[in-house]
């Protein structure tokens, strides 16, 4: 795929934005159903020409509400001795913990384990199914030499009979949670699948809802991302909130680059990267890749060029983005809940 060209986009910018008031945190140990559990992640970034109208602190609070909304797990009160309540930095902190995720994961095994339930759908069925669907294509199109937006003139195959192309993808799944998106994907027609997540009853709820939903070709592994043990490349990987929730943590701006440092080693080249948000923009999550490209043209510009060009190439490009998800106006702008961004591993 080296020397194929994307053209510029074409299609107007939408940006996401902040909703109402997300509901509290489930207080008990009550049950909920599968469908209380499937509340979508609506963290909106209120953006305008000038860029954004709302403060970076403003913006986590936001995120870390609608994540502990969409996971719908225990309560803050359950990690606090000091505090009835905790504040929106409480939560932001919490929600960057590894120990509020092992706790969470754990009640969800055991609900799992005496009442069947499968867990929250991550952002929401309907984001996951596009999201699934939307990667099928891209990576179809990219399989026959068709790049998004790249014009050629030879017409690309039917997506039904481009499924033979599917197989020969490996993926990885990076905080893969209950891996109900490595479940979808596999519907889709990929079969090499590989999920991972730091948190052990992640990686044990996600292993018994495989087992019991027929997809024990599903590899399942604990490992932290930002310190990760593996050592294959994957043509495709995917990102649904992780990064969302490493930028929750006290040091998340830090835990961010780590992110980049890690994943442009597990992304193969001509791979892609498929990156599913709440909390930013398409252009937010392109410009924090152009900005670990240039730290990295800058700390080992040697390594990075192409050896037929001797130019010097960013690891990561921008590729395409899920345009089709429901928008609407507020204050002027249009806008989206959630954003899909893929990138190409140079």
């Amino acid at each position: 795929m080296a020397g194929i060209r994307l053209a510029p986009e074409d299609s107007p910018e939408i940006t996401q934005q902040h909703p109402p008031q997300q509901q509290q945190l489930q207080t008990g140990r009550e049950v909920a159903s599968d469908d209380e559990r499937s509340v979508a992640a609506d963290s909106w970034s209120i953006k305008s020409d000038y860029g954004s109208t709302l403060d970076d602190e403003q913006r986590h609070a936001d995120a870390a509400e609608a994540l502990s909304s969409a996971a719908n797990f225990r309560a803050a009160s359950d990690y606090s001795s000091d505090k009835d309540e905790q504040d929106a930095d409480g939560m932001t902190s919490m929600l960057g913990l590894q120990s509020y995720w092992d706790a969470a994961y754990a009640d969800e095994l055991t609900n799992f384990r005496e009442h069947g339930h499968s867990g929250e759908i991550w952002f929401g069925a309907d984001v996951m199914d596009t999201v699934t669907s939307w990667t099928k294509s891209l990576c179809i199109d990219i399989a026959q030499g068709h790049l998004p937006n790249h014009a050629d003139e030879a017409k690309p195959e039917p997506v039904e009979q481009g499924d033979k192309y599917l197989p020969s993808w490996s993926v990885l799944d990076i905080g893969t949670g209950n891996g109900l998106l490595l479940q979808e994907l596999a519907k889709q027609g990929f079969t090499d699948l590989t999920g991972t997540d730091y948190s052990e009853g992640a990686v044990d709820l996600a292993r018994s809802l495989a087992d019991r939903d027929g997809f024990s070709n599903i590899k399942l592994l604990v490992d932290d991302i930002l310190d990760t043990k593996l050592e294959r490349r994957f043509q495709l990987v995917m990102d649904k909130g992780t990064l969302d929730a490493i930028g929750l943590h006290p040091d998340g701006p830090i835990k961010r680059m780590m992110y980049w440092d890690s994943v442009s080693k597990l992304v193969a080249p001509g791979g892609v990267l498929v990156i599913t948000s709440c909390n930013h923009t398409k252009d937010e999550l392109v410009q924090e890749v152009e900005n670990f490209n240039q730290r990295c043209i800058a700390q080992e510009p040697n390594t990075l060029k192409d050896q037929e060009t001797h130019t010097v190439l960013p690891p990561f490009q921008y590729l395409n983005h899920v345009r089709t998800y429901p928008t609407f106006m507020f204050g002027g702008s249009v806008g989206s809940r959630v954003a899909t961004v893929a990138f190409l591993r140079n």
